[in-house]
C-alpha cells in the first residue's frame, strides 16, 4: 500500500489521479491533498478520501475549511503546509500537480524530504532543470514524469543504455490551429483557444498547446529528464495522438509508446511504478484509427516552440525567462489584456532584454524569474498605448 500526497489535487491532473487511486483501493492510500482556492472541490475529496493532510494556499480559506472538513483531517495553509506534508513521513510518494512556476518551491521540499516524486509540472524544470535532477541524484530521488510525452519516452528508455539513444520524437497533436492560416491567428478568441480537438486540461495548458510552446516547454523538460541535447530532440506534428513520443536508438530501431488519449494511463504507471497494473480504460483500436500521420510544425504560425529551443540551446536562465515571460503572456490573454497572436512577440522581446547567467544557483533563477515577469508586463502595457 502506497501513501500519496497530491499536490494541486483539484486540478485536472489531481482529480484524474484520485479517480486512478479509487480503482485501486488495495495499492494506493490518499495521504494528502492540496488546492490553491477552489475549496468545494477539496471539500468533497476530503470527505471521500479522508486524508490526514489538505493544505490551501491562502490562509483565510484554509481557517474556513478547517471548519467544514472531517476531524480526521488537518488542515494547513501555504508554502508551510504543503513543506508539512512532503516531510511526513508517512507519505511514500508526492505527485506534484500544482501548475505553473509556484511547483517550485515545493518540488525541491519533497526531493529534500527523499520523496520520490510522479512530477506533472513542466514550469519546475524548465526553470531550475540542472538544480532539481542534481539535487534528486544526491538524494536519490526518482523523478518519474506523469505528462505523456515524457512518460512515453521514459517508458521506451526502461532498461536501455542511455549512450545508445540517438534521438528523441517529441509528438505533439497541433492543438485548435494545426491548419489556421497566420492570418486566422490573430482573430481567435479565448473560447476558440481553450477548444482543444483531443485533450480537456487547464486553461493555461491549453493556451500553451495552442501555441505550441507546451512543446517547447516539454522539449527543455526532455532535455533535463533525459540528459540530451536539444538537437537530438525532434518534435513531429501528429494528430490522431496515439504515439505519445518515441525514441529512436544507434542502431536504428525506433520505440515508441502507444495508447488512447486519457491522463489516467501515465498517471496510474507513475503510482504503481515498477508494476504494471490492469485497467477498464479502452486500448487502441487500430482498424478504427485507420493510419497514423505526421507533420513537421510550421515555426512561422508557431513561433513560440522556435523561442523554446532557443532557449534550449542558450540554457543557463534563458529557459526560466521564457517560462517566465509566457506565464504572464498567457495569463494576460486569459484576461483579454493580450492578443492570442502577440503572446510570442512579448516573450521574443523579454528574452531579448535578458542578459544570461550560464551557471545560476536558486537565488540567480528567482531573481531572473521576477525580472521576466516585470519586464513583460512593462512590454504589455508598452503595447496597449
Amino acid at each position: 500500500m502506497k501513501n500519496i500526497a497530491i499536490l494541486g489535487s483539484t486540478g485536472s491532473i489531481g482529480s484524474s489521479a484520485l479517480k486512478v487511486i479509487n480503482d485501486f483501493p488495495g495499492e494506493f492510500r490518499v495521504r494528502a491533498v492540496s488546492a490553491n482556492s477552489n475549496i468545494g472541490l477539496l471539500l468533497r475529496q476530503i470527505k471521500k478520501f479522508r486524508p490526514r493532510f489538505a493544505c490551501v494556499n491562502d490562509p483565510l480559506e484554509a481557517l474556513k475549511l478547517k471548519s467544514l472538513a472531517s476531524l480526521g483531517t488537518k488542515v494547513l495553509a501555504g508554502a508551510d503546509g504543503l513543506k508539512v506534508i512532503v516531510q511526513d513521513r508517512e507519505i511514500d510518494l508526492v505527485l506534484l500537480a500544482i501548475s505553473g512556476s509556484s511547483a517550485l518551491g515545493s518540488l525541491l521540499d519533497a526531493i529534500d524530504a527523499g520523496k520520490d516524486v510522479c512530477l506533472a509540472n513542466k514550469e519546475a524544470l524548465v526553470m531550475a532543470g540542472p538544480i532539481i535532477m542534481k539535487k534528486a541524484a544526491r538524494k536519490k530521488v526518482k523523478i518519474i514524469p506523469i505528462d505523456s510525452e515524457q512518460s512515453a519516452i521514459w517508458q521506451c528508455l526502461e532498461g536501455e543504455e542511455k549512450q545508445k539513444l540517438k534521438s528523441i520524437y517529441l509528438t505533439a497533436s497541433g492543438g485548435p490551429f494545426r491548419k489556421a492560416r497566420s492570418a486566422d491567428l490573430k482573430k481567435v478568441t479565448i473560447k476558440h483557444v481553450l477548444n482543444h480537438p483531443r485533450w480537456r486540461m487547464g486553461k493555461k495548458i491549453t493556451v500553451d498547446s495552442a501555441s505550441l510552446m507546451n512543446k517547447g516547454l516539454e522539449l527543455i523538460e526532455a532535455m533535463y529528464l533525459f540528459g540530451v541535447t536539444p538537437d537530438r530532440i525532434k518534435v513531429l506534428v501528429h494528430p490522431e495522438a496515439i504515439i505519445h513520443s518515441m525514441v529512436e536508438f544507434i542502431d536504428g530501431v525506433v520505440v515508441a509508446q502507444l495508447s488512447v488519449t486519457d491522463m489516467r494511463i501515465p498517471i496510474q504507471y507513475a503510482l504503481s511504478y515498477p508494476e504494471r497494473l490492469p485497467n477498464r480504460l479502452k486500448g487502441v483500436d487500430f482498424i478504427k484509427v485507420g493510419s497514423l500521420n505526421f507533420e513537421n510544425p510550421d515555426y512561422k504560425r508557431f513561433p513560440c516552440l522556435k523561442l523554446a529551443y532557443r532557449a534550449a540551446r542558450e540554457s543557463g536562465t534563458s529557459p526560466c525567462i521564457l517560462n517566465a515571460a509566457n506565464e504572464i503572456s498567457v495569463d494576460e490573454f486569459l484576461k483579454g489584456r493580450l492578443s492570442f497572436a502577440d503572446i510570442p512577440g512579448v516573450i521574443s522581446r523579454v528574452m531579448s532584454r535578458h542578459r544570461n547567467i550560464s551557471s545560476p544557483g536558486l537565488e540567480d533563477i528567482r531573481e531572473k524569474d521576477a525580472w521576466a515577469r516585470r519586464e513583460a508586463i512593462a512590454v504589455i502595457k508598452m503595447k496597449g498605448k
